[in-house]
């Protein structure tokens, strides 16, 4: 191998383990064997979002029981199903009367999606409440202090457009949870878009921008932010109860001196280059290491 080649070898191969949509911000998320690429993150990812009277959007971090709404996606429709529920379908390519909504710090534009899906949610969360779809014609973008001033476009994500996680991050907690007499959680707890194998814990951290080979072209995806964990980890999504150990543990090595401190997992992604290609389970990813 000659020197050229050696040195434009990539620093990271990695595989993509699994692959997560989540329709609903903070409903259960949907797995995935592909997803296509969108501006704003997966096609669907965060395309609804439930919000209070106020229009103010709510979470798993006051309303626990989100976790139990489990989207499954059709063809043309997203079926919701919760304990005790009928289904809720929601037409993909349908939507009402245009709202201003509230996201964090952003005001965005949105569709209500009508008095059935408002009773829906209602009914199971005990609260009132009405669901809400992005406006695609709404361009909210991501932090630019955390971007170097590249617009990446969102939709209802917290902040940026895809998240990106390890088995190995997940397999060193579970590790210490374990030998603190806790049980292993799921990375459904995590709520990544893309699950990677074959690297070292945490090492999505240290990456500058992934590369991923795909049949459409090459698809780049640059590490921007490091994810600042709230609470939500804590709810253990197959029963909505609420255990602070997931938390109380990643206080004791994963505080973030970037974040002030704050616990972090995972690593927010924004997209460089290949939207509309399909990234699938098994494909390959190359990284370099990005160094201050």
């Amino acid at each position: 191998m000659s020197n050229d080649t050696a040195a434009a070898a990539p620093d990271v191969h990695a595989r993509i383990a699994r692959l997560f949509v989540y329709p609903v911000k903070s409903c259960a998320g949907v797995e995935l064997s592909e997803a296509v690429l969108a501006e704003t993150g997966f096609d669907l990812d965060r395309a609804w979002m439930v919000v209070d009277e106020a229009g103010e959007f709510v979470s798993q971090r006051e309303l626990p029981r989100m976790a139990l709404i489990r989207p499954q996606l059709k063809h043309l429709d997203v079926v919701l199903r919760a304990p005790d529920m009928l289904a809720l379908h929601l037409s993909i390519d349908t939507v009402e009367e245009p709202v201003r909504v509230r996201i964090w710090d952003d005001e965005v534009q949105a569709f209500d999606m009508g008095g059935t899906a408002a009773q829906w949610f209602t009914d199971f969360l005990g609260r009132k409440l009405r669901l809400v779809r992005f406006d695609p014609d709404h361009r909210r973008l991501s932090n630019p202090a955390w971007t170097g001033g590249a617009e990446a476009l969102n939709q209802f994500s917290d902040g940026y457009p895809i998240l990106v996680a390890s088995t190995a991050s997940l397999d060193l907690l579970n590790d210490k949870l374990v030998a603190k007499g806790s049980a292993p959680v799921g990375m459904e707890r995590f709520r990544p878009n893309i699950v990677l194998e074959g690297v070292e814990a945490h090492d999505e951290d240290r990456v500058g921008t992934l590369s991923i080979a795909t049949e459409t072209g090459e698809v780049r995806l640059r590490a921007v932010k490091p994810c600042a964990r709230c609470p939500i980890p804590n709810v253990d999504p197959a029963t909505a109860e609420i255990d602070p150990v997931v938390s109380d543990t990643l206080q004791g090595y994963r505080r973030n001196e970037i974040l002030g401190g704050a616990i972090s997992f995972g690593m927010n992604l924004i997209v460089e280059q290949g939207v509309d290609a399909t990234l699938r389970v098994g494909q390959t990813v190359t990284a370099d290491w990005a160094f201050d």
